[in-house]
């Protein structure tokens, strides 16, 4: 049976984490992934949309059993509270994707507060909501708050410099994100196959696990992970485009129709973004040379110092989305869209991911030792 010490520490049956992806929230996928026995996560983003892309705010909190017009710490309580209940069956393990980049501060101290308490109010809750995983911003601020708990605490970052940051903090799991990802990439392009390994080298030990994501996607992959010193894969684009995620039908369509060399970088709310390439997202590409060229230089610029109508074409183009306007519509996803074209159930596509990677473990002795 496949398993690795990622399992043991959180308590899943596979070592694989089911991203925490905006903007549409990943409630129902999470609860789907939880009972496939993976790491589901909620992703958290959709809670500061309110005012800028109210639609799918409101689709964020209907999917979580949430009242759009409750306060933000009533909302994420809904959100876990349902995530737990249907979980029940299954006793599934989840945790909570939390953006910590300075834009979003406000609203990941409200989440990260009601996590803590809402665990330490319910013994269950504590049992199987296990998981933090911040992302796109700086660990070291949190890491007070978060060690003084029992969450695994998992960090996604982009480079070696930032592992040995996250190992300071005192991080349990590194998560390295390649630039093969989708939506939020980093600054500079530093691909899997060069960072994983890196990072490994750098930080792993008994006490500091790593994790890849960006460009996993099946089995063959997460082997690729595991030989390269991971103890598991993250996988979102691959997640997104099934039958329980929560995204939108054409943004799961268009992650199905991508085909070869199927995306590109653009500007997009944090830094630099991967979308699925169609006339808009290549227009916004353009705008980007002109008025972003940081994105393509890796020479980070802020909404302080940014022309800020790219932000304002992101946010048109994916409320076009919720619309089912095609035309006006960008789709972020990462380069895996090129490989991935079905749309199954969480469960029937993890076994077949499981199944394909202990296959290939199993036949490599053969092929490969004397």
């Amino acid at each position: 049976m496949l398993k690795s010490r990622l399992c043991d520490l959180v308590g899943i049956k596979y070592p694989i984490i089911q991203a925490g992806m905006g903007p549409f929230g990943t409630n129902k996928l999470c609860i789907a992934s939880a009972n496939a026995g993976v790491l589901g996560l909620i992703s958290s983003s959709g809670l500061a949309s309110k005012a800028f892309q109210p639609e799918i705010y409101k689709y964020f909190c209907q999917t979580g059993g949430a009242d759009p017009e409750a306060d933000p710490e009533t909302i994420m309580r809904s959100i876990y509270r349902q995530t737990l209940d249907e979980t029940k069956e299954s006793q599934g393990i989840f945790g909570v994707n939390v953006m910590v980049s300075a834009e979003m501060k406000g609203f990941a101290d409200v989440i990260v507060d009601t996590i803590i308490k809402v665990r330490e109010e319910d013994p269950e809750m504590k049992k199987r909501f296990k998981v933090l995983v911040t992302s796109a911003g700086d660990p070291m601020p949190w890491a007070e708050k978060v060690k003084g708990t029992d969450l695994v605490w998992m960090h996604v970052m982009p480079s070696v410099k930032a592992a040995l940051r996250c190992k300071k903090a005192g991080v349990d799991v590194i998560v390295a994100s390649g630039h093969e990802g989708g939506f939020h990439t980093a600054w500079e392009p530093v691909h899997s196959m060069t960072l994983l390994p890196a990072v490994v080298d750098a930080v792993a030990d008994e006490n500091t696990m790593v994790v890849g994501t960006g460009g996993f996607c099946d089995g063959k992959t997460l082997v690729a992970a595991l030989a390269l010193g991971a103890e598991g894969a993250q996988m979102g684009t691959r997640f997104l485009a099934t039958e329980e995620s929560d995204f939108h039908q054409i943004w799961k369509e268009g992650v199905v129709e991508a085909g070869d060399r199927g995306t590109l970088i653009a500007r997009g709310f944090v830094g630099p973004a991967r979308w699925i390439k169609n006339p808009r997202s290549e227009e916004h590409a353009r705008n980007t040379v002109a008025k972003s060229p940081g994105v393509y230089l890796g020479v980070p610029d802020d909404f302080s110092s940014m022309d800020m109508s790219l932000i304002d074409f992101e946010v048109e183009s994916v409320n076009a989305v919720y619309h089912n306007d095609k035309e006006k519509a960008m789709f972020a996803a990462g380069e895996s869209s090129q490989r991935i074209n079905d749309m199954p159930k969480v469960k029937d596509m993890v076994q077949d991911i499981v199944k394909e990677a202990e296959d290939i473990l199993n036949s490599l002795p053969q092929k490969f030792l004397a």
